[in-house]
């Protein structure tokens, strides 16, 4: 098979097209024929070692085919079955996958990262981490809304979102961000984003969001000069660069929730603004095997629009990297095969 390898970890210019033995589904597992696939920063953040995968490697999480061959004792699928794929790998039977914690399982994994990915023409992946496609999404749309999807899913119940919330999205844009303007949407609350980029926010008010404000002045005043309050829940993967804001944004016993720290990774709290406030802020990351059937059926009825910034070609790779590191992305970037 054709697929994206990584003999190397000097980033995403690494990333080689080669010809590779197409992998064999082994018991209990699944070898999904992929018609699309999608990036994430977890596909450069590979490509430098952090962390370092075993070489070679091919990345890629997010991806959707067609199921070509089964394992040993696979009975739930069948092959010729239309699948998105599910990235997050737990065993499904420790304390933390049967209580709903399939990121703490202690032999989890992550497709592209752990295991072999979507970057290549054949995937192989646990029957249990595929789901039927829903009938109306394109390829492109099925391939996208795992990893990003799933996460603000997790994200917005870890920080206990109501209908009629404010919620904030902080440096909306990326997956995970614009996937958390829909799903904050769909789960009933007004929400507000912020960027850099005008046209984002201009773009995210297109698609539902109540207003935006710019993330280098002083949006956590400008939120509560146009709404007459602060947000109920934050949700924030940018780290330093906007923290301070995130934080003061916050209504008195608001919840900030955070998947990420793309602009580093130490933030500072000022300790009686948290505890005078009633605040609270949690980490969050992945989801788990319910969590990924919840949001396929949000985005299979079209309650939670998947986001699609671009599509190129399955040998444009290099080009693709080039604009999701660049930040130029509203949404999901597509490889078609």
């Amino acid at each position: 098979m054709k697929a994206w390898v990584l003999h190397d970890i000097g980033g995403p210019q690494s990333l080689v097209l080669e010809e590779v033995v197409t992998p064999e589904p082994g018991p209990g597992e699944v070898r999904v024929k992929l018609t699309a696939a999608a990036l994430n920063h977890l596909d450069i953040w590979v490509s430098l070692g952090m962390p370092k995968p075993h070489l070679p490697h091919v990345a890629g999480a997010d991806g959707a085919g067609i199921i070509d061959a089964i394992g040993k004792g696979v009975t739930a699928v069948r092959a010729g079955q239309e699948v998105g794929v599910n990235h997050s790998v737990g065993c499904g039977a420790c304390t933390a996958c049967l209580g709903g914690n399939t990121p703490l399982c202690s032999t989890y994994q992550i497709l592209g990262e752990h295991r072999w990915g979507t970057l290549a023409e054949y995937v192989v992946v646990p029957d249990r981490n595929v789901l039927a496609k829903p009938e109306h999404l394109a390829w492109e749309e099925a391939a996208a809304y795992g990893l990003a999807t799933g996460t603000a899913y997790r994200m917005l119940r870890r920080a206990r979102l109501n209908p009629g919330d404010v919620l904030l999205v902080v440096g909306v844009g990326g997956g995970v961000s614009s996937a958390g303007l829909g799903l904050g949407r769909a789960m009933g609350a007004t929400v507000y984003v912020t960027s850099t980029n005008t046209d984002k926010i201009c773009r995210a008010i297109q698609q539902g969001a109540a207003g935006g404000f710019n993330s280098t002045n002083m949006f956590a005043k400008d939120l509560k000069q146009e709404t007459g309050r602060g947000a109920d829940v934050v949700l924030e993967n940018v780290g330093p660069a906007t923290w301070g804001q995130s934080v003061r944004a916050l209504e008195p016993g608001g919840r900030l929730v955070t998947c990420g720290s793309t602009s580093g990774t130490k933030v500072e709290i000022t300790v009686p603004y948290l505890f005078f406030k009633h605040l609270e802020i949690m980490g969050s990351t992945m989801f788990d095997y319910d969590e990924f059937a919840a949001v396929t059926e949000l985005v299979g009825d079209g309650r939670a629009p998947v986001i699609i910034d671009k599509t190129f070609d399955f040998d444009e790779l290099p080009a693709a990297l080039t604009r999701l590191e660049a930040g130029l992305q509203l949404g999901k970037i597509v490889l078609r095969f």
